[in-house]
C-alpha cells in the first residue's frame, strides 16, 4: 500500500511538465474576471437602511437576493419582491430570490422581530426521528413540494431568473445526522418499496444508531435521495424560465438526502458551518471549512459553485474573519461569495473591511481561475464518510504548508488523511488503497497493514512535513512551521498562500532551486510564482 518517493516524484515531475507545456502560449486560465460577489438579503433590511444598496455596490457586490416564499409563508408579498427587484436593478445590480423551501429545526433566520414564523404551517406535518421525537422542518410530506411548486409558478410568471432553495434543502436535521422520515407513513412505503419486512426496519434502525452502511440503510439513503430529488426537480420543472440552485450544507451528503451528482448542472452553493468567531477563530474551523469547499467542488462546475459566506447571529462573525472566508472560495475556485446573515443583516461597518479584501481575492482568483491544485497530501472523502460518517474531517493537513490535491477515489501515490468513517470501512477491508499511503487519526484506534496513525494535532503535521521533505525536491513547501495553507497550481506555475494565524508571518516557499519569500497578513492571502 506504501508508495515510493520516488515514484511521486516522478509521477509529479510529469505532471508538472504536461501543465507547462499544456500552458505554455496560451492566456492566463480561466475567465479573466471570474468572481462574483452577491448579498442574500431581507426586504426589511433594505427598508430600514435606504444607504444599503449604495455601500454594497461600491463594495463590489454585483447581485441582490431577496427573500421569498419561507416554508408555506410568503415573508413579504410579490409586489414587495417585485418593487425591491426594481430598485436593486436601478442601483447597478441584479435581482434574484432567496426561497426556503423545507424550514429548519429552530431558528436560523435571526429575526429580531419576533414577526417571522420561525416554523412551517400547521398544514405541514412535522418530521419524525429514529427514536420517535418530532421536529419541524427538513422533511417532506405533502402539501410541502405542492406549495413549494406554487410559489415557483407565481415567482416565474413575476419575471424572476434566479432562485436559490436554501437554509437547508436536506432531510437531515443538520451535519454529521443521517436523515430521512422515518414516520409510519414513509416506513410504509420505504417497506413496500424494497421488498422488506418489519426484521429489516428494526435492521435499518440499528444501523442508523450504529453508523453501519448495510444493505438496508443504503437502499434508505437512496430512498431519501429519490424524495429530495423528485421535489427540486418538481420546483424546477414548474418555471422553466428560472434558473433554480440548491444550498448544500456543511459536508452535505447523500446521507442528508442531497445525492451530490443530481446538481452538478444547477447553482450549487458549497457548505460551510463556521458562521462565528468562536467556531472559525479555531485552526480547525478554518481547515474544515475549506475541506467541505473543496469537497463540493467535486460536484459542482466553476461558474454554477457559490460560497455560504455566513455570519450568525449577524453580528458574531467579525469583519476580519467574514473576509478571510473569502479565500476558502479563491483556492476553491468557486467564482460566486454568497454574503449571508439571516434576516437580519450583518454591521454595515463590516464592508469598510470587506471591500479592499473581495478586490484582492478578485484579483488573484482571476489569475488561477480554471487551474486545479496539486500535491502530494490527498484530500478525499468518501462514500462511508458521505453516508454513516459524523462530519468531522481529518483536515489539519491542509495547514502544515504542504501542497494538496482533492481526490475522487483514492489515489495511486502520495499521502490520503482518511476519517473516521472512511477508516473504519478500510480497516474492514471494504476500502482499499491502490497505492496511496493512508494516514488516520492516532485518536480512531484502528489499524491495518499499511496505514499510518499520527495524532490529530497541527505539531503531528508539520513532523510528517520534515519528514518527507528530502522526496520533495520539485515540489513547492512552506519552510516554517506555521499554520499556512499552501495550495500548489503546477500550470500557473504558483502557489496561494493562506496565513491560518491571526499575525502577519514572512514565510518562505521553498521549491528545488527555487526559493521565494512573502510577506503575508492576518488571515491574508499571497500568490507567489515560481517562475
Amino acid at each position: 500500500m506504501r508508495t515510493s518517493r520516488r515514484g511521486f516524484l516522478e509521477t509529479t515531475a510529469a505532471l508538472a511538465a504536461a501543465g507547462f507545456l499544456e500552458s505554455a502560449g496560451k492566456a492566463a486560465a480561466g475567465d479573466p474576471q471570474p468572481r462574483r460577489y452577491h448579498l442574500s438579503i431581507s426586504p426589511d433590511a433594505l427598508e430600514a437602511d435606504p444607504d444599503l444598496l449604495g455601500v454594497v455596490r461600491r463594495a463590489g457586490v454585483t447581485d441582490v437576493w431577496v427573500a421569498g416564499f419561507f416554508y408555506g409563508h410568503w415573508y413579504r408579498s410579490i409586489e414587495v419582491v417585485q418593487a425591491w427587484r426594481r430598485r436593486i436593478e436601478q442601483a447597478g445590480m441584479a435581482a434574484h430570490v432567496i426561497n426556503v423551501p423545507l424550514g429548519h429545526p429552530g431558528d436560523s433566520l435571526g429575526a429580531k422581530s419576533g414577526t417571522v414564523p420561525l416554523t412551517p404551517p400547521t398544514r405541514w406535518r412535522l418530521g419524525v426521528q429514529p427514536d420517535g421525537g418530532m421536529y419541524a422542518g427538513t422533511s417532506l410530506h405533502p402539501p410541502a413540494t405542492e406549495e413549494n411548486v406554487d410559489a415557483m409558478r407565481k415567482l416565474d410568471a413575476a419575471g424572476v431568473k434566479r432562485v436559490f432553495l436554501d437554509d437547508d434543502f436536506r432531510l437531515a436535521r443538520g451535519p454529521g445526522i443521517i436523515g430521512g422520515c422515518f414516520c409510519e407513513e414513509h416506513k410504509k412505503e420505504f417497506l413496500s418499496k424494497g421488498g422488506y419486512g418489519e426484521s429489516q426496519w428494526a435492521e435499518l434502525l440499528d444501523s442508523v444508531r450504529g453508523r453501519s452502511l448495510t444493505p438496508v440503510l443504503r437502499a434508505w439513503i437512496e430512498f431519501a435521495c429519490d424524495q429530495l430529488t423528485a421535489s427540486f426537480k418538481a420546483q424546477q420543472a414548474a418555471a422553466p424560465g428560472i434558473q433554480l440552485g440548491i444550498m448544500v450544507m456543511y459536508l452535505g451528503a447523500e446521507k442528508a438526502g442531497i445525492r451530490l451528482s443530481d446538481y452538478r448542472d444547477v447553482p450549487f452553493r458549497v457548505g460551510e458551518l463556521m458562521f462565528n468567531d468562536a467556531s472559525f477563530d479555531q485552526l480547525k474551523g478554518k481547515t474544515n471549512e475549506l475541506f467541505s469547499g473543496l469537497f463540493h467542488r467535486r460536484f459542482a462546475k466553476p461558474e454554477f459553485a457559490y460560497s455560504e459566506t455566513t455570519a450568525f447571529p449577524a453580528d458574531q462573525l467579525s469583519a476580519a474573519n467574514m473576509a478571510a472566508k473569502l479565500v476558502v472560495s479563491t483556492i476553491s475556485d468557486v467564482r460566486n461569495t454568497m454574503f449571508m446573515s439571516g434576516i437580519t443583516p450583518f454591521p454595515q461597518t463590516h464592508w469598510d473591511t470587506l471591500a479592499p479584501a473581495m478586490k484582492r481575492n478578485a484579483e488573484i482568483h482571476a489569475r488561477i481561475a480554471g487551474h486545479t491544485p496539486r500535491g502530494p497530501f490527498k484530500h478525499y472523502w468518501g462514500e462511508h464518510s458521505r453516508s454513516v460518517g459524523d462530519d468531522n474531517p481529518n483536515s489539519l493537513f491542509l495547514a502544515s504548508g504542504v501542497p494538496f490535491e482533492v481526490t475522487d477515489t483514492l489515489a495511486k501515490d502520495g499521502y490520503t488523511f482518511l476519517s473516521d468513517a472512511d477508516a473504519r470501512a478500510a480497516a474492514s477491508g471494504a476500502v482499499r488503497s491502490p497505492g496511496t499511503e493512508c494516514i488516520i487519526r492516532s485518536e480512531a484506534a484502528l489499524l491495518w497493514e499499511g496505514v499510518r496513525t499520527i495524532p490529530d494535532s497541527l505539531e503531528a503535521m508539520f513532523a510528517l512535513k520534515h519528514e518527507l521533505l528530502p522526496g520533495m525536491k520539485d515540489i513547492p513547501y512552506v519552510e516554517e512551521d506555521k499554520p499556512v495553507v499552501c495550495a500548489w497550481y503546477s500550470e500557473a506555475r504558483a502557489v496561494l498562500l493562506w496565513n491560518l494565524s491571526g499575525q502577519r508571518e514572512s514565510l518562505t516557499v521553498r521549491c528545488g532551486g527555487t526559493i521565494r519569500k512573502a510577506e503575508v497578513g492576518p488571515l491574508g492571502c499571497e500568490l507567489v510564482g515560481l517562475e
